[in-house]
C-alpha cells in the first residue's frame, strides 16, 4: 500500500474519536465483545451487526453509523449488507498496510 498524506490524515480523524478507536478495538476479538449467539452470520466472515454496536457504545443507530462510515472510508473496516442488518468487520489487510506505512513515513 503507497499511502498519500490525505489517506493517512482520513486514517488518523477516524482514529481521533475514542469510541471509533474503541470500536475498531472490539472488532479484533468480535466474539468476546459482542453478542455472537444473537447474530445472524459469522462474525469474522461478514463481521457485527450494527445493532450489537449501538447497543454495546450505548448511542444512537444514527451516530453508530456514522461513526462506522468514517472508519469504512479511512479503509479500517469493511462493511456487508445482510438482509436489512449492515454488519462491519475489521480490514486487517488494511490496517497492516497502515501501520506499515506510517513506520516508514514517520
Amino acid at each position: 500500500m503507497t499511502a498519500s498524506p490525505p489517506d493517512l490524515v482520513e486514517v488518523f480523524k477516524a482514529l481521533a474519536n475514542p469510541v471509533r478507536l474503541q470500536v475498531l478495538s472490539w472488532l479484533r476479538d468480535p466474539e468476546r465483545h459482542f453478542p455472537v449467539a444473537d447474530g445472524i452470520a459469522d462474525p469474522h466472515e461478514a463481521g457485527v451487526c450494527v445493532s450489537h454496536i449501538q447497543a454495546k457504545t450505548g448511542l444512537a443507530q444514527s451516530t453508530v453509523s456514522a461513526y462506522m462510515a468514517a472508519l469504512e472510508r479511512a479503509g479500517l473496516v469493511r462493511s456487508t449488507r445482510i438482509g436489512k442488518w449492515t454488519h462491519y468487520r475489521r480490514d486487517e489487510e488494511r490496517i497492516a498496510a497502515f501501520v506499515a506505512v506510517l513506520g516508514h513515513s514517520l
